[in-house]
């Protein structure tokens, strides 16, 4: 038998193969005519081609990528035609009973093309305008009848096992369609699958056909017209299927796959008609069944007993002691931006349900290690800003604090060790051979405090290896605030320009929403009127909406960062302040919690006033000056209304006076507002018998408290200052008012 070979290097070869062996023997070829531009066409586009004749007179129909339809009698060239409209190309078959070609075009249509249509056609020297006139002799190309499918075409194909049969089979990508020769849809049946290949072969029943249908899921279905009758299950998605005859295997089902294995297989075995055998009935027995129901009753509640147990002690023992079984997660850890993170440590969560249906919580705290986000590097002599810190201790290497990180550090000294974060800054570490000092320095002064942190926490972990107790450490230089408040301005002025754009855009949005509703009254009205440049603007204030949101979503991303940088030059600020004055962890917690009060930035509520108010508090209360001062204060306090100040003077005014009462013997304390005694000029603000001026004293707080009130219910951290200030201010008059006499009776 023939097999017909194409290829795109410009030749076609048709081979004789004889079967059963490996002999091929070649009939003729034909290189592709090369008019012009078509050339180079041909060289690198794929082809479709057709067989005419299934005798031994071969005739061949090739469709090329730019729509060309060439015929060939045996290795001689006929014609050539390109088809009207043409696109891309699609499914091309021959139609024998109606000696006319069959395709798909661009236009999601079947489209019928006769022979000798296309002899007598114009001769396809080169692609010429549908609309011009013809420069040749010759008729116009046009199809004999076209069917509308609505979806490309995956393959075409008409059967000849009948003569009498009169069927097109057309496989769209949701659709199987049926259509006779000239054109008429015979059935359609719709796809719940996205198919593959298709082919149709002779059925045993009269004016049926039989169809094997692929798809993407591995399975072969098989449909006699629209009713399927038979589904298996394939090891490949196939992409071409034909039933074959060999001489010991007939009707085999032949696939081929999309990486060229072949497989001949068939379709099932035959059904086994074994039917289980009926069991006789017999009566139950309900007091052996009761017994046993008992029985395991008791087993199933020991059994949960014991296990709620072990379950207990085992999670007790590993929160405790960490003996017992444990469970290990796992899980990813990376940089959220392209900046170094505030903090290395997270906390862990675990909500579960004990055999008892009791809820259970388990909570620990993990920290990450800084090998994650830094690299060993060159270390840098100059930098802008340095922190010294001190200990009471001989000097240790540096290298085998940080062990990971020597062994692929540059320098090799031995007193100094470089940290190259993935952001681009870098921190350098300095050890003193002569003195117990170690300098941190960096171009950044937001990235020295993981560096710092670390730093440590690995002096506490060394020494308290070696049994060193009175191992202390210091800061003994002037605190960095000038740098500090440099993130801090940085940060207020990113709130301020998003603040600036969020206006802008509201105004913006608001004058397009003016514009499209003055251009739809336009519109409707039945007389038309012109527009007087409403598109212009339109189309201008749509250019700057989206301008100001692009800037201000860039803005929102640079206020992210720099409150991360913020938070991590606060956490750096607090450490140098505890090392400074020595501060108890509880002092600290304290510290960190009033200049940290928030985790993160809001545009409702933001770090500077709420640092503001939590600073302020700290000033008023354990920080005063005086206990009088102290005193009046919770006598005056009220709540306000907390917002985004004109600017960061105040601010820095606060931190700047926190740091000094601090230095200069503040004690850090929540327990201050209890122990504070009135004094007693200010219990002489009202003295016994002044009912008058008791009772404007006692109006004018009632008065305050109702301002207070009413200004603070918008937000509920305001209403919770409020609640304070009615407090405070009541058991203060009360104290004030109690020696009285007269007081007692009015009350």
């Amino acid at each position: 038998y023939s097999s017909l070979v194409i290829q795109p290097h410009c030749f076609m070869a048709v081979f004789l193969h004889l079967a059963f062996s490996n002999k091929h023997i070649l009939l003729h070829s034909h290189s592709y005519p090369e008019p012009g531009v078509c050339a180079c066409v041909y060289k690198r586009n794929h082809l479709s081609s057709c067989q005419l004749s299934p005798s031994g007179h071969h005739s061949l129909c090739i469709q090329s990528m730019d729509g060309m339809l060439m015929f060939f009698e045996q290795d001689s060239y006929s014609f050539g035609r390109f088809l009207p409209g043409f696109l891309l190309p699609g499914p091309l078959v021959y139609n024998s009973r109606t000696d006319s070609f069959l395709t798909v075009s661009s236009v999601r249509q079947l489209e019928s093309y006769k022979y000798e249509t296309l002899a007598v056609a114009t001769e396809a020297e080169n692609r010429q305008d549908p609309d011009l006139p013809l420069k040749t002799g010759g008729k116009r190309l046009t199809p004999d009848w076209t069917f509308v499918l609505g979806e490309q075409a995956l393959d075409l194909s008409v059967p000849s096992f009948s003569h009498s049969s009169s069927a097109v089979f057309v496989l769209g990508e949701r659709n199987l369609y049926c259509l006779r020769d000239n054109g008429q849809l015979r059935f359609m049946k719709k796809l719940e699958f996205n198919p593959s290949c298709f082919f149709p072969y002779a059925s045993v029943m009269n004016g049926t056909t039989n169809l094997l249908l692929a798809n993407h899921t591995n399975m072969l279905l098989i449909y006699q017209d629209v009713t399927l009758k038979w589904a298996a299950q394939l090891s490949f998605v196939p992409v071409a299927m034909r039933v074959a005859n060999f001489p010991d295997l007939k009707g085999v089902v032949v696939s081929l796959s999309s990486d060229g294995h072949l497989l001949c297989s068939y379709m099932g075995t035959d059904p086994s008609f074994f039917s289980t055998p009926k069991v006789d009935a017999r009566e139950a027995d309900y007091e052996q069944v009761d017994a046993e129901m008992k029985k395991l009753q008791k087993i199933i509640r020991e059994a949960t007993r014991t296990q709620e147990t072990t379950l207990m002690s085992k999670y007790l023992c590993s929160l405790s002691s960490g003996v017992g079984s444990s469970t290990v997660v796992a899980f990813s850890a990376f940089l959220n931006g392209r900046y170094p993170p505030a903090d290395l440590t997270g906390d862990i969560s675990v909500s579960y349900n004990s055999p008892t249906g009791v809820p259970r919580v388990l909570q620990s705290r993990f920290s990450l290690p800084l090998a994650l986000v830094c690299v060993p590097s060159f270390p840098a002599k100059t930098t802008k800003f340095k922190i010294t810190v001190d200990t009471n201790q001989p000097p240790v290497d540096i290298k085998s604090i940080f062990p990971e990180f020597s062994a692929k550090s540059e320098d090799k000294d031995g007193n100094s060790l470089a940290f190259q974060f993935l952001s681009g800054a870098k921190v350098t570490v300095l050890a003193s051979k002569t003195s117990q000092r170690y300098r941190i320095q960096s171009d950044s002064f937001e990235d020295m405090w993981l560096v710092v942190k670390e730093l440590v926490q690995r002096f506490n972990q060394h020494f308290s290896k070696l049994g060193v107790k009175d191992f202390k450490k210091s800061f003994s230089g002037p605190l960095p605030l000038q740098e500090y408040f440099l993130s801090v301005d940085h940060h207020f002025q990113l709130r301020v320009s998003a603040q600036q754009y969020q206006d802008l855009l509201s105004e913006r949005a608001v004058q397009f929403r003016a514009i499209q509703r003055r251009l739809l009254t336009r519109f409707k009205d039945k007389t038309p009127a012109p527009l007087q440049n409403l598109d212009t603007l339109l189309d201008a204030t749509y250019s700057q909406v989206m301008t100001l949101a692009e800037a201000a979503e860039e803005t929102r991303a640079q206020l992210e960062e720099a409150f991360v940088r913020l938070r991590s030059a606060t956490h750096l600020l607090v450490l140098l302040l505890s090392l400074w004055q020595s501060l108890t962890p509880d002092q600290t917690a304290i510290l960190e919690a009033t200049l940290l009060p928030l985790l993160q930035d809001t545009p409702q509520l933001g770090w500077e006033e709420s640092c503001d108010a939590a600073v302020s508090h700290l000033l008023r209360t354990c920080l005063s000056r005086s206990p009088k001062d102290q005193a009046t204060t919770l006598a005056q306090a009220g709540g306000l209304v907390l917002g985004l100040p004109r600017d960061t003077v105040r601010l820095k005014k606060h931190i700047t006076l926190l740091c000094d009462r601090i230095a200069k013997g503040g004690r850090l304390t929540l327990a201050s507002e209890a122990n504070v005694q009135i004094p007693a000029q200010v219990q002489s603000l009202a003295a016994p018998g002044e009912s008058g001026r008791r009772k404007r004293g006692r109006d004018t707080v009632g008065i305050r408290i109702i301002k207070s009130e009413s200004s603070s219910l918008s937000d509920i951290s305001s209403i919770t200052v409020c609640l304070l200030s009615f407090t405070r201010s009541f058991f203060n008059l009360f104290l004030i008012l109690l020696p009285s006499p007269s007081f007692l009776f009015q009350t």
